[in-house]
């Protein structure tokens, strides 16, 4: 991890592949930004696929089990949550389909025929026992809401040294507490354009878009699990919720039909943009938006 000595209530840094800001009213003591610092590596050295001593990468390699982390129940109970409600379309085994088109450990870019995902993971992964282990060698990846699950931990570190005013940013995957923020909703084919303004007080919001972590002729990052293959409606998704982990799991949902389903049982608004620039949202939701073509969605 990498990063400038912090301002006055501002620490930039770079970490998991992507920049994070943390402001705070007064610049961080030391202590906490070490912990903060520690979190991220930690979480980092068990969830990347990236990394060759990170233990999934072990799994992937070697099978059977490791101590489960302590995020794996959260994460992988939402994830099975995901999985039913997008029919399959969510499933934390798509990691070699990512890798088949070319977002791999290295970064080739070099795309081969989509891979769908194994279906049925839940029999293949377990989490329970205090163990995390497959019945193969199988490689994870938490991608759809790990970023928010980071999020929330960096979060919790500020919370428990008593700073109750602050905005953790990674990447766009945000917490606020203590102060209202003015967020805009970037337009995924324009990004000095915004879709629409969304206060957030106390809560997180997460995005995705196929604009993001996007390289060759419609080759993205948001793929369906049981194709393999990029989606191809969907361009952009925003989710508010109490948690990180949720508002990125709903933004990862939302590609998919079934997303606003498993958004309403969960209690989280949302935003989506279909590739034909039409827009949908969840009933109640808060969002400024800008444009009127929009329906509005459950």
């Amino acid at each position: 991890m990498s990063g400038d000595t912090p301002a006055a209530g501002v620490w930039r840094f770079d970490a998991i592949g992507t920049t994070w800001q943390i402001e705070t009213p007064a610049a961080l003591e030391p202590r906490v930004r070490l912990e903060v610092t520690a979190a991220i590596d930690a979480f980092d050295r068990e969830w990347s696929r990236f990394r060759d001593d990170s233990g999934v990468s072990h799994l992937a390699r070697e099978g059977g089990g490791i101590g489960a982390p302590r995020d794996a129940h959260d994460m992988l109970e939402a994830y099975a949550a995901l999985d039913a409600a997008t029919a399959g379309a969510v499933n934390p085994l798509v990691a070699r389909s990512l890798e088949a088109l070319g977002y791999d450990a290295t970064y080739s870019f070099t795309a081969r025929d989509p891979e769908p995902a194994p279906a049925g993971w839940r029999d293949l992964v377990t989490w329970d026992g205090g163990t995390l282990a497959v019945t193969e060698p199988l490689l994870l990846d938490v991608g759809a809401l790990g970023k928010g699950r980071l999020v929330d931990i960096v979060a919790g570190i500020l919370s428990r040294a008593a700073i109750t005013t602050f905005v953790v940013d990674a990447g766009g995957d945000l917490v606020v507490r203590g102060a209202a923020q003015r967020i805009g909703l970037e337009h995924p084919f324009d990004t000095r354009r915004a879709i629409g303004v969304w206060e957030v007080t106390d809560a997180a919001l997460c995005a995705s878009a196929t604009n993001r972590r996007a390289w060759g002729d419609g080759l993205h990052h948001v793929l369906d699990a049981r194709t393999g293959a990029p989606v191809q409606t969907m361009a952009a998704t925003w989710a508010v919720a109490d948690t990180a982990m949720h508002a990125d799991a709903i933004a990862t949902a939302l590609f998919f039909d079934g997303g606003p389903a498993i958004a309403h049982a969960w209690g989280v608004s949302w935003v989506r943009m279909f590739t034909d620039g039409s827009v949908e949202w969840s009933h109640g939701c808060r969002a400024e938006l800008f444009t009127r073509t929009a329906s509005v969605g459950r």
